[in-house]
Parts: structure tokens; sequence; C-alpha cells
């Protein structure tokens, strides 16, 4: 019996709170998605709020408790594990009925795969054993989504006692992270995003569960975000030299995503598909001969061939034809479709004020901006509370945010412990730092303005699911902070489940009027905008390198013009119905991006 190809994408991370319990709402479906394991004080939260509605016993892990943060973690992943097996097994007795979610799960899928096919021929059968024969069949064939979990490298702060002394390495954030999912029952796998940290991935060496069985085989794995094939092969071996196996190269658009967004340069996402599409073998290969030589000094068995390695695609996508050509031309494995699953309260955590002004957006509301305390541009939503709450501490003198879970403290310019750029105290040291150099006006105000710009995520990020489920708000504040990309400017209005997977698949389209370019165009166009601030902000006493920083973006992005303009000259005529506009907009593009003035070498300021 053949196994059926169930979706061919995948909800990804977004933010703290918005998919933290999507497993629940769709895995059931088949759809894997992932859940960020930062936060465990919401995580805390939300297990709570579903233990009492699974009737299952909370006992509440407390802050203060031996290993608190990894423990509330493994606890939660093991509830929603539970929840998910349950609905599976319920959803396979169910009734093909009208109304029955045994009915939906088949509806959902994509209509190539071999399971609705079958669904589709049983469900024109008369009543008999014929039918009833392949309704048996198809019960066998359902299985839930993967549940995986994110982890930013980044965010793998130290964390004190009380006595103000660090306390060791696995006690920090990322590590009892990543402790907390290794000891868990999941079966999914743990994605690291945000760059790699060495320490981070030499604590994976510490579980058994990320090591192959006997027979190859991997309880959990390890899935890496990358934006381009370098970081890729890099970190892969890395992995690989500790003989751990990357199940899964993530690629997302630098530009053209949610949340933080980590700005190649000028690397744009067709040339980078093209390039681990023509060496995704010799990477499977090398990366097991690392691998092996590793295992073999740890006393496991050698891979005989290299195990599978997936690559995914997410970023900016909006469209069936979109979807179907970078699976099809790029080979890619799935889809990451995220910020359109924000308005589907189906799928998502967002809360109902925030809901309505996703869906009635103006393309003008999406932004990126320097709010992320990180100091990585960030797509904001200029319409959020959060937004108005930070304008108006400013408004009253008293900028910045009250700091209570330092998720993001890293600063150490005025103090001996880290503390967070977003934060009250931080802002306050930075702007009187400020006023002591009697700078002009101007300047005055551009430095002020980079200070106060910093917002708090680590409570704006999560406070959405808290106010969606009623649940008692993080140290009162309502504020939500969300993220989404600036593709969701081609969406508006509030969509089902299926009205948003039967656009995915092209069998409706949600699409609003807005004209909306292919997505390479798109980001094309994002990052001709970043091009153009980060030339501006240089083109006066620029050094060697930033001008050398600038003529390689310029380079890059020339480069993947002319990979565009040779791509879209390839294909048949017709054959891809949203490359037909290609040819006109690359050749308008080119000449913005030509006209942009650049600091010359000859005139560069201090090495």
């Amino acid at each position: 019996m053949f196994k059926p190809l169930l979706h061919k994408f995948h909800i990804p991370v977004m933010g703290i709170g918005f998919t933290i319990d999507t497993p629940i709402k769709v895995a059931r479906f088949g759809i894997s998605s992932v859940i960020s394991i930062v936060e465990d004080e919401l995580i805390e939260q939300m297990r709570e709020f579903h233990c009492r509605k699974a009737g299952e016993e909370y006992v509440p892990i407390k802050t203060g408790d031996e290993d608190w943060r990894a423990r509330r973690i493994t606890a939660y992943l093991n509830l929603v594990h539970r929840i998910v097996q349950r609905q599976t097994e319920q959803l396979r007795q169910l009734p093909f009925e009208p109304g029955s979610e045994i009915l939906k799960y088949f509806e959902l899928l994509p209509d190539d795969s071999p399971a609705r096919k079958i669904f589709t021929a049983m469900m024109e059968m008369e009543e008999g054993n014929a039918k009833k024969l392949l309704q048996k069949q198809l019960r066998s064939f359902i299985a839930a989504g993967s549940i995986d979990v994110n982890i930013m490298s980044k965010l793998d702060k130290v964390n004190y006692a009380k006595n103000s002394e660090p306390l060791p390495t696995e006690y920090s954030d990322g590590h009892a992270a990543l402790r907390g999912f290794a000891n868990s029952e999941l079966n999914g796998a743990v994605i690291f995003s945000a760059g790699f940290n060495p320490r981070l991935y030499a604590y994976l060496e510490s579980f058994p569960d990320f090591l192959p069985d006997n027979d190859g085989a991997f309880k959990k794995k390890i899935i890496l975000k990358v934006s381009d094939y370098r970081s890729a092969l890099t970190q892969g071996k890395l992995l690989a030299k500790k003989g751990l196996w990357v199940s899964e190269f993530r690629i997302e658009s630098g530009l053209n995503c949610g949340g933080h967004a980590f700005a190649t340069d000028g690397l744009l996402l067709g040339p980078i598909l093209e390039e681990f599409k023509n060496n995704r073998s010799a990477l499977g290969l090398e990366l097991m001969e690392l691998c092996n030589h590793a295992l073999v000094a740890k006393g496991f068995k050698p891979f005989v061939a290299p195990p599978e390695i997936r690559l995914t695609v997410q970023g900016g996508i909006g469209t069936a034809s979109e979807n179907d050509f970078l699976l099809d031309y790029y080979e890619a494995d799935s889809t990451g479709w995220g910020s359109p699953f924000l308005l589907v309260p189906e799928a998502t955590e967002v809360d109902e004020g925030t809901l309505q002004q996703l869906a009635t957006a103006e393309k003008e509301d999406y932004y990126l901006s320097n709010a992320s305390p990180l100091g990585i541009p960030f797509n904001n939503f200029r319409k959020s509370t959060s937004e108005a709450q930070r304008k108006a501490r400013i408004a009253k003198g008293r900028p910045g945010s009250p700091c209570y879970k330092k998720f993001l403290s890293s600063n150490t310019e005025f103090t001996e412990v880290p503390i967070c750029t977003a934060s009250r105290q931080y802002q306050e040291l930075k702007i009187k730092e400020l006023k002591e150099k009697n700078l002009p006006a101007d300047l005055y105000e551009k430095e002020y303005d980079n200070i106060v710009a910093k917002d708090c995520l680590c409570e704006g990020l999560g406070t959405a699911a808290l106010l969606k489920e009623g649940l008692p708000l993080s140290h009162k504040l309502s504020a939500v902070a969300i993220c989404p990309g600036p593709n969701l400017a081609y969406f508006s209005g509030i969509f089902s489940l299926k009205q948003m997977v039967d656009h995915i698949y092209g069998r409706i389209n949600v699409l609003n009027q807005v004209h909306r370019p292919n997505m390479f165009v798109n980001e094309l166009g994002l990052y001709l905008d970043y091009f153009k601030n980060e030339s501006n902000k240089y083109l006066e006493n620029a050094t060697v390198q930033q001008t050398r920083y600038l003529q390689k973006f310029q380079t890059n992005l020339l480069s993947g013009i002319e990979y565009y303009r040779n791509l879209a000259a390839g294909l048949k005529q017709g054959a891809w119905s949203f490359l037909r506009e290609m040819k006109e907009d690359l050749k308008v593009m080119e000449g913005v991006l030509l006209s942009i003035p650049m600091p010359a070498m000859e005139g560069a300021g201090n090495q």
C-alpha cells in the first residue's frame, strides 16, 4: 500500500504566539506547522488553557522550579502531541457524512494526491461493499502533519542566579529550549533560524534522538532555515562533523518574509534556488562523508547512502502558479505559507482587533522597521497597538518599555548584566548620552529616532494569543506587536482554512485587487529599496569596506536580473503565467538599480 501524497505546503513559525498552538488547529488535517519555543511563560499559560480544554489535569511548573524553562516546554509539547494523536484517531473513525471532518481532511488535499483521487472516486460510488473497502483504505491513509519547533539561534541569553552569578551554559535560553524539545515525545524537527550558534549546535550531540538508530532513522530531525547555499553548506558541514544530519534546508527570502529580515548581499531567491537545485546531490554526498566519519568515531553505523535532504522554500509566495513553479522547476519538496494564515482564525492565534486591522490594511501599512532590539531589520505593521503604544510613550516623555522577560537583553554599553535596547532603562541612558554630545538639531533628531524605534517584542508578539483566548495578560500589557511579511498587502479579508488551502492549490483565488507582480519581481523591488537606503547611508565618507559591500550588492542584483531574464526566455511561452510580465519589469528595475548613486572606490574615506 502506497503512502499518500499529503500537503505541498507547511505553515512556518510566526512570531512568538501566532502559531503557538497551530498544530492543535490543523495537524489532524495532515498540515505541518511550527511552534516557537522561545517564550516559556506564554507556553505555560497555553498549557494550562489546553489542559483545561482537553480535560487533563494541569500541574503548574513554576518559575524558580528546577529547570523550569525546559520542563515547561517539554510538558507543553507532550500535551500538544497527545491532543493531536487523539484528534487524528477520532477523525479516522468518523463516518463519511456531510459536515464530517473526515471529508474535510480529503477535500483539503491537493487534486493530484493519490488519496484525494481515491476519495473522489469513493464519493461517486453507490453504497455497497466496494465503497466500504475504499473508505477503509482511505482511513489508513490519514496521518497528522508534522509538529515542529523553532529556536532562533541568537536567542541564547545567559541567565543568572539570584546572587547575580551566571548560570551554566545549559541553562541559557536556547539551550534550555532545545533540551525541552529533545526530552519531549515529539517525532518532529527542530528548526534553527537567525544564523548559527556553535555552542547550541554542539549541545545537539547530548541527545540520542538526533543521532541515527540502527536503521539509519531519526526520532527527531534537524532543519536549518537559511538564506543562501553557502550558509547551508557551512552549517551543514559543521553539524555533519559532529555526526548530526540536516534533514532539511528551509530556504527563505531575505526580505520578502515576515518577522526579522536577514538581507543577503543582493542574492535573490531564484538564483539561490537554482544553486540548491544544481548542487543537491553533491551536497548530500559531501555531508554524508563527513557525517560517516564522525558516526564511526562515535560507534554508530555509517550511512550506506545519503539520508533524505528536503529542500523547502518560503517567503512571499502568493499564487498557485508560483507555488507550482517552485515545486516543479526548482524541485522543492514543500512551500511555506506564513503571513496569509494570519487571516485564518482556524489556523493561528490573532486577536479580533488585530485581525480586523490586517483584514482591511493598505499596502503602505506594511513596512521594514528598526523595531527589533536585535538590530536586525524587522517587518512591521503600522496599525498595530504596539506601535501606537510606542508612540504614546514617546509623546509622554517616557520612551521605552518595562522589561520583564529579557529574552532580547544583549546590550552592555551601560551595565554589566545585559539589558534590552527596547527597555526604558536603556533608552533613558542612551538619550542622556546623546544629549551630552550637543549635536545639531537634525542629527540629534535622527539619532533620537533610532533609539526610540526599538520596541518590546517579548511581550507584544505573544499578546494576541492571550487576548484571543481570554487568558490573563502578561504584566497587564495588552498591546499587540505583529510582524507580517509585505506579501500580506495582497490579501484582504478573513478566510476559512478551506478557502486558504484552496487558494494555495489553485481551486479558488482570494487575492485582493491590488496589482501584484510575481514573487520574484516583488522581492527584487524590496531589495532595490533596501539597497537605495544602504547606499544613502554610506554615500558620504564611505569606507573602502562599505563601498565594496555596496558594489558587491549591486553586482549580485544585476546578476539576479540577468538570471531572471534568461529564465523567462528559456521557458515555453505561456507555460508559467506569473512570469509573463517579468521582461518589462526587469528592464525597468535594472534602470532603477543603475541610477542609484554610489560612492566611488577612489573616493572612499577611512579604512
